[in-house]
């Protein structure tokens, strides 16, 4: 009960700040590192943590290791302290459902 109403707090405290941000997807057609850290400038996510779904797709999760302040994570994988160690938080509607399960 405790954990689950600690990541209550922290999405609900990230979404009150305006730092979180819902996406259709994260899926790429090809690994590149370089074209993905462009669309994350332009994003202005420069210290992020994404949450997809059940699977992060394969693409985008090697074109983002490299790149440094910015996690991947599954919605599996989703805790407080990779919450609050990125200025942003980057949900799927994957994600999202997934949570609006886990909490319903």
């Amino acid at each position: 009960k405790v954990r689950a109403l600690a990541l209550k707090h922290a999405l609900s405290s990230k979404a009150q700040a305006g730092e979180l941000t819902i996406i259709d997807s994260v899926a790429t057609k090809a690994p590149k590192t370089a074209d993905l850290r462009i669309s994350f400038g332009k994003l202005e996510w420069l210290n992020a943590l994404i949450i997809d779904g059940a699977t992060v797709d394969a693409n985008f999760a090697l074109a983002a290791r490299n790149i440094p302040n910015i996690d991947v994570l599954p919605v599996q994988g989703i805790n407080v302290v990779d919450i609050l160690r990125r200025d942003k938080l980057v949900l799927t509607k994957a994600a999202l459902d997934a949570l609006e399960a886990r909490f319903a």
